[in-house]
Parts: structure tokens; C-alpha cells; sequence
């Protein structure tokens, strides 16, 4: 875990110093930078990226690196939170499977047509009501 949280800390450093202007916004506009967790960049661009970042001028690094502490600590708060949506889509997934309205309710969010539908194709058929159910879940209808 520590691992990983390192490694996005590191990818979000090289990335800012890759791309150039990433962080050239002004302090009234939040800056966001998304990299992948899994992937591992290629040696050559992390070593063309440490260059370029060390001979940036001493503000300028502060800044970025104050920039991705920020970052980490909002994925920090959020990880906290229970904000994974790939594990909620699973969750949700295998609920659309058991209680088809009451995925769909979850993932709307309130009591309207879809779960009405969901309900009544449950009740009357109970495959077309998790396929419906399915679909809602994954965004499809």
C-alpha cells in the first residue's frame, strides 16, 4: 500500500515535469493530474523527466512538489472515503444480480422510473429484471 502510494506520489512529480505547462495555471484554478497506478513509466522518460525538473529554478520545484503533495493527500482522503468506484461497481454488480431494485436504487440515488421498472420487471420476470438492473449499473441505459 505504502508502495503504491509512493509510486503515484513519484508518477504525479515526473509527470509535472513531462508535461510542460501542466502546472502553469493560476491559483484560482485547481490543477489535476491523473496517472496510472499500475503502469510504470519507461526509465529513459522518468530519467529525461529528473533532469528537467532539477533544473527548473528552486521556486518553481517548490511549487510543483507542493502541488503533488496537495494531490496525494485529496487521493489519500478520497481512498479514505470509500471512493473507489471499481469496487462499488462490483458491489453494485453482484446486488443487480440478488436485488435487482435495489442496485439500481443505490446507483441512482433516488426513487424514480428506473427503479420502478426494475421493480416491476423483477416482480413479473425476474431474468429481464437483472439484466435491466445490469444495465443501469454500468451506465448503459
Amino acid at each position: 500500500m505504502k508502495r503504491l502510494t509512493l509510486q503515484l506520489f513519484l508518477c504525479l512529480i515526473l509527470i509535472s515535469a513531462v508535461i510542460p505547462g501542466s502546472y502553469a495555471a493560476t491559483a484560482s484554478e485547481p490543477v489535476t493530474t491523473t496517472a496510472p497506478a499500475s503502469a510504470e513509466p519507461d526509465p529513459n522518460t522518468v530519467n529525461a523527466a529528473m533532469k528537467e525538473f532539477k533544473s527548473l529554478s528552486r521556486a518553481e520545484r517548490k511549487s510543483r512538489m507542493k502541488d503533488a503533495k496537495k494531490l496525494l493527500k485529496q487521493y489519500k482522503a478520497d481512498k479514505k472515503a470509500g471512493k473507489d468506484a471499481e469496487t462499488d461497481q462490483v458491489l453494485l454488480a453482484i446486488l443487480a444480480i440478488l436485488l435487482p431494485p435495489l442496485a439500481v436504487y443505490l446507483k441512482v440515488g433516488e426513487i424514480n422510473g428506473k427503479f420502478w421498472l426494475s421493480l416491476i420487471l423483477t416482480l413479473l420476470f425476474w431474468i429481464p429484471g437483472v439484466i435491466y438492473a445490469l444495465l443501469v449499473v454500468f451506465d448503459a441505459v
